[in-house]
């Protein structure tokens, strides 16, 4: 079903298609004059936004070839220069710890209510993008920036409200990445960007009163990959604040870094925003995927199973401590990334050893001196407070400058050492395959053992088969090939790992997911995100 809505501006006619059912609530945000906002800037932006997927793609192709990243020749002056970014805004000086997470009614009410510093509403990895729950996560947004959000559990009437304004967290929203579309929204035949319409819609309903109480409006920006994305970024931003009557500045943002091409490009992508760029974040997860899917051809890159690749080992550690040492000589923060560990009821031993890893993450990122760090669940917001109360007692440790810290290409690009284990190979099936029958099915944040997985996690699973597939001569620890006969294997174990599968989220499209993944995993090249072809399935 397709509404069609226009609306007059000048001599020029506005349309915007909405090609999807009516969401519950969808009046209230797509009223005639967001709608024409949000076409005027994908007229506005939509083709540097193509000129810049194009440059990706010309960039993965030099990889695939054999080409390594590196920083730039080109932009040396701006790394060597002495300048730094605008100053923060009161609200975002002390960020110690952040809540992530989707952006429904009782998340959002449960992660501004949490005692977090922050919390980074998620349009991106942990939401899926169907259209009602865009619609519904929207809605949630304006009602809590106006303080009137409020929701019952239908299950067991239950009623969630928010705290005073004075006690819930900094509001922070991330909109989807550039490389995907909103298919759901058409401006003139064509699909707007996801990046436009999550940004553009929040903006157009909550900037003037976000403004109004020096809350921003703030924003995360996810997965850029170059200085020229993040221009792009800057370009939008500054039409958005004339358009809006907002000042010069008033958005301020962070940029994920999550791309291992963006992290030889961590000067430049704060230049570009220098007057609105807030800081950078470690996404590890995505840049773990990154960093496989840069180096999918190369047969000297292959990370070992997804559990042995942590922050301490050599490339990401570079990697942490050049964000830090890049935020704080440019005088932005360095944020910590997310420990996907969650509190495990019934079990006290495992419960206290997850606990144990998300202590020594956090206390690791507070020492190396990252500005604040991300949790995923409210039950850890105390904990990661108290290790950075302990360590940092000012709001922020920009002056710990990490000067004595010198990370070169190699640092960066060279693999750590590791194996491949069975349960390593059948576990990134299962999370994968558990993770998009959720997601296809409208749920875009699922714990599976214990850890809270996203588009991230299930990312790097996908790109590691599909990687140790395609990489000749590769073996488990204990000698069996890792070949097609292994993964239909480990298709064939899925059951028993699974269990009763009713009680699994999606469970319904558990059938359908497998067939998604085993498709990609056979395709000759590995497909750029796992979500564009999933994203065709939905709704």
């Amino acid at each position: 079903m397709s509404a069609v809505m226009a609306q007059r501006r000048g001599s020029q006619e506005t349309e915007a298609a909405v090609a999807a059912a009516p969401a519950p609530g969808q009046e209230q945000v797509l009223t005639p004059a967001a709608l024409a906002f949000l076409a005027d800037l994908h007229r506005r932006f939509e083709p540097a936004r193509q000129a810049r997927l194009a440059a990706r793609r010309e960039r993965q192709a030099y990889f695939d070839a054999g080409g390594l990243p590196d920083f730039r020749p080109d932009t040396a002056a701006i790394r060597a220069d002495d300048w730094k970014v605008a100053p923060l805004p009161a609200a975002l000086l002390d960020r110690r710890v952040e809540i992530t997470g989707p952006t429904d009614p009782k998340m959002v009410i449960n992660a501004l209510n949490s005692g977090a510093s922050c919390y980074m509403a998620d349009f991106e990895d942990s939401t899926a993008p169907t259209w009602p729950n865009l619609i519904a996560g929207q809605r949630a947004l304006r009602e809590a920036v106006a303080g009137t959000l409020e929701w019952t559990a239908p299950d067991t009437g239950k009623h969630y409200a928010l705290k005073p304004f004075e006690q819930q967290a900094v509001l922070l929203v991330r909109p989807r990445g550039w490389h995907l579309d909103e298919k759901h929204l058409r401006v003139d035949g064509v699909p707007m960007s996801g990046s436009l319409f999550d940004l553009g819609l929040f903006a157009f309903h909550n900037a003037a009163a976000l403004a109004a109480k020096d809350r921003g409006p703030y924003f995360y920006l996810p997965k850029l990959q170059a200085m020229e994305e993040a221009q792009l970024w800057n370009e939008v931003l500054d039409h958005v604040e004339r358009a809006l009557g907002l000042p010069n500045g008033q958005i301020k943002v962070t940029v994920l870094i999550e791309t291992l091409p963006a992290v030889f490009e961590m000067d430049e992508i704060l230049h570009a925003l220098r007057g609105r760029a807030a800081g950078l974040n470690c996404g590890r997860w995505d840049y773990v995927f990154s960093y496989i899917k840069t180096f999918r051809r190369h047969r000297d890159k292959v990370l070992p199973e997804r559990g042995q690749v942590t922050m301490t080992q050599p490339f990401l550690r570079a990697y942490s401590e050049l964000l830090i040492q890049t935020c704080h000589r440019r005088g932005a923060h360095a944020m910590g990334g997310m420990a996907a560990q969650i509190p495990i009821a019934g079990d006290a031993g495992a419960n206290e050893a997850a606990l144990a890893k998300v202590r020594a993450d956090k206390l690791r990122e507070v020492t190396a001196g990252h500005d604040g760090t991300w949790v995923a669940h409210p039950a850890l917001v105390p904990l990661a407070r108290r290790i950075f109360d302990e360590r940092m007692p000012g709001p922020h440790q920009q002056h710990v400058l990490r000067e004595e810290v010198l990370v070169t290409r190699d640092d960066l690009v060279k693999p750590p050492l590791g194996t491949i284990t069975r349960e390593g190979f059948e576990n990134n099936v299962e999370v994968c395959v558990r993770y998009l029958a959720a997601w296809l099915d409208g749920n875009g944040c699922v714990p599976i053992h214990w850890l809270m997985e996203d588009a991230a996690t299930a990312e790097i699973a996908r790109a590691q088969l599909w990687q140790w597939l395609h990489s000749d001569g590769l073996h488990l620890d204990d000698g069996t090939p890792i070949d097609e006969v292994l993964l239909d294997r480990a298709f064939l174990n899925l059951s028993s790992r699974l269990g009763d599968r009713s009680r699994l989220p999606g469970a319904s499209r558990i059938n359908e997911a497998i067939g998604l993944l085993d498709r990609l995993t056979h395709a000759d090249e590995l497909a750029e995100f796992l979500t564009l072809p999933a994203y065709a399935r939905l709704d």
